[in-house]
């Protein structure tokens, strides 16, 4: 039998690990070859995506894909991980703050805006994991990064005791933390933030209606890396003779076939060569999927 290869879209529940899911599947598909394309908090539910076998390769251009997501912001609250796992810090009377603020406040946030990660987040400083140093108490500072936060919507709002819940959704870029836009929210407005509920319901043009819960784990649900690669990158078919020499790590020419930077090279037989570049008036691959593997 051979080993299953493609992408697995699932449906995170809360209260796991990514790691967790990961392991899940490794048991359900029977292989241990299973990465995944960012990692959701245990607190967070929604759109986690597998690479399972040689799919594994595809991950990378996975990763860097916008995002969706519908998250619930406590003002009044703020914590020292900026979301409901860590200790309060600070607590302030919110449930007056009105609506026309909070919306000003949202869209000061929006665009290309300079956001200082969470402290609790798995950046590296100096090699140790930031929520590694922060639970050991040490000082923590963070350098901004851009990030675009494309929507910063205010869906609801209600009062909880003197705080006051909004329920919002996100589009941004990869790397954009959810978390630091509820802190950001509440420090603006002077009462303080953190998230209670975070949900990613879309990564690219990948839709968490579409995902598998962890009952599915099944690999009749798995997406072929081509259909995958070229929904992504777009395709670009290629000869017999081009795929074997792109598997032999060659050259082809005419780069004009590109209409992007970056390709799925696809073969006759419809099975996923590896993704090609321009280099110069050719294409190289930047990445090949080993030969027999799925399409």
């Amino acid at each position: 039998m051979l080993d299953p290869v493609g992408i697995l879209p699932v449906d995170k529940p809360g209260g796991i690990t990514s790691h967790d899911v990961v392991a899940r599947a490794r048991r359900a598909l029977g292989t241990r070859k299973i990465g995944h394309a960012g990692t959701l908090d245990p607190m967070a539910t929604g759109l986690l995506i597998l690479g399972v076998g040689a799919a594994t390769r595809l991950l990378t251009f996975l990763v860097g894909l916008d995002k969706t997501y519908t998250a619930t912001v406590r003002l009044g609250v703020a914590t020292d991980s900026d979301d409901a796992d860590g200790e309060v810090t600070g607590e302030t009377d919110a449930a007056g703050v009105e609506r026309a603020r909070i919306e000003a406040a949202m869209t000061a946030l929006t665009g290309r805006i300079a956001q200082v990660p969470s402290t609790v987040s798995a950046i590296k400083v100096g090699g140790r994991r930031a929520y590694d140093l922060a639970r050991a108490g040490e000082e923590v500072e963070l350098a901004a990064r851009e990030v675009v936060v494309s929507r910063f919507a205010l869906l609801d709002l209600r009062p909880v005791g003197r705080a006051l819940d909004l329920d919002v959704v996100v589009d941004c870029s990869s790397g954009t933390y959810v978390r630091a836009l509820a802190r950001d929210l509440g420090a603006a407005l002077g009462v303080g933030g953190h998230l209670t509920a975070l949900r990613r319901t879309r990564i690219g043009d990948f839709d968490v209606a579409d995902a598998a819960g962890l009952d599915a784990l099944d690999p009749q649900r798995l997406l072929p890396p081509a259909e995958v690669a070229a929904r992504v990158l777009g395709r670009l078919d290629v000869t017999a003779e081009e795929a074997r020499d792109l598997r032999h790590g060659k050259r082809i020419g005419d780069a004009a076939r590109l209409t992007g930077e970056r390709a799925a090279a696809i073969d006759p037989d419809g099975v996923l060569v590896g993704i090609v570049e321009r280099r110069g008036s050719e294409l190289k691959s930047l990445m090949n999927m080993p030969e027999g593997a799925s399409a």
